[in-house]
């Protein structure tokens, strides 16, 4: 499909000019070009994943993996996240000690090579485009993030050029560094909210409990819980009590206010209330 080959083409993209980044890293002696280095094989890593789970998550849900394989993206981020992390954390180490220790920077090759990386992800940028799935969306995000950095990257060279000071490459490098962690720090958070089962942001479950009770037929709703696989789709537990038998239009009506509140799997418990002994109605949707 389109949306694996686009992927493909922005891991192949992003793989190789992450060697050259590396080879032009010690070439130049630029830490800055370096950390790009790190930051965009942590990228291709991301990528790749992708690429995988956007062909694994066209499998269909089996006895073993009940809710399909959408936790690997979870796990494969988790595991992309901390590569970034610690890679930003030995730049800023390096970037330090080069301050104490400036030596001759190639700042004309420092130039070419953020050309270069500007291009290559404007091209990944371009094949991830306008994408149907959100996976791609996310890569293409990342991309864009790239472009900024190698801005930076020219214009840190090019003042090098012209002032011949040296260690605005390491500063360049802490910039960079500092900027990836806090949105890695944030894309670790989101990760470990789902692994904790956190209800998501967009849910709020005091208004869902209040309007549901806004039906008649509808005595109470406990037992709620409402949780995350992904990020995107949401899934929610719940058990009602009504006055009435019309389990089935009460289910329908309670399926579809979840499904307004952006939950897409539901599990409905129903207990009619009105017989002498509990008496109760399961649904899967």
């Amino acid at each position: 499909m389109k949306t694996d080959r686009n992927i493909l083409i922005a891991f192949i993209l992003n793989i190789s000019f992450s060697l050259l980044e590396i080879i032009g890293g010690f070439i130049t002696n630029s830490i800055s070009i370096l950390s790009g280095a790190v930051h965009d094989l942590a990228d291709a890593a991301s990528i790749g994943i992708s690429y995988f789970l956007e062909k694994k998550s066209k499998h269909r849900p089996n006895y073993k993996y009940t809710y399909g394989y959408v936790r690997y993206s979870i796990l494969a981020a988790f595991i992309t996240t901390i590569i970034l992390l610690c890679g930003s954390l030995l730049v800023i180490y390096n970037a330090t000690n080069r301050l104490f220790n400036p030596i001759d920077i190639d700042y004309d090759g420092m130039i070419i090579i953020a050309l270069i990386g500007i291009l290559f992800n404007i091209i990944a940028v371009h094949k991830t485009k306008g994408g149907h799935s959100l996976n791609q969306e996310a890569v293409n995000l990342h991309l864009l993030q790239d472009v900024l950095s190698w801005i930076v990257v020219l214009i840190g060279s090019i003042l090098i050029k012209f002032t011949k000071i040296n260690y605005i490459d390491s500063i360049m490098s802490f910039i960079i560094s500092i900027y990836i962690i806090i949105h890695a720090l944030k894309h670790l958070k989101i990760v470990l909210d789902l692994f904790l089962e956190k209800t998501p942001d967009n849910i709020n479950i005091r208004k869902i409990k209040k309007e549901l009770l806004e039906n008649k037929n509808i005595v109470s709703i406990n037992h709620i819980h409402i949780w995350s696989m992904d990020g995107y789709n949401n899934y929610a537990t719940l058990h009602a009590i009504i006055n009435n038998d019309e389990v089935e239009k009460i289910e329908e009506y309670i399926k579809e206010y979840l499904k307004k509140e952006n939950i897409s799997h539901t599990t409905i418990e129903i207990e009619r209330k009105k017989y002498g002994k509990s008496l109760f109605y399961k649904r899967n949707k």
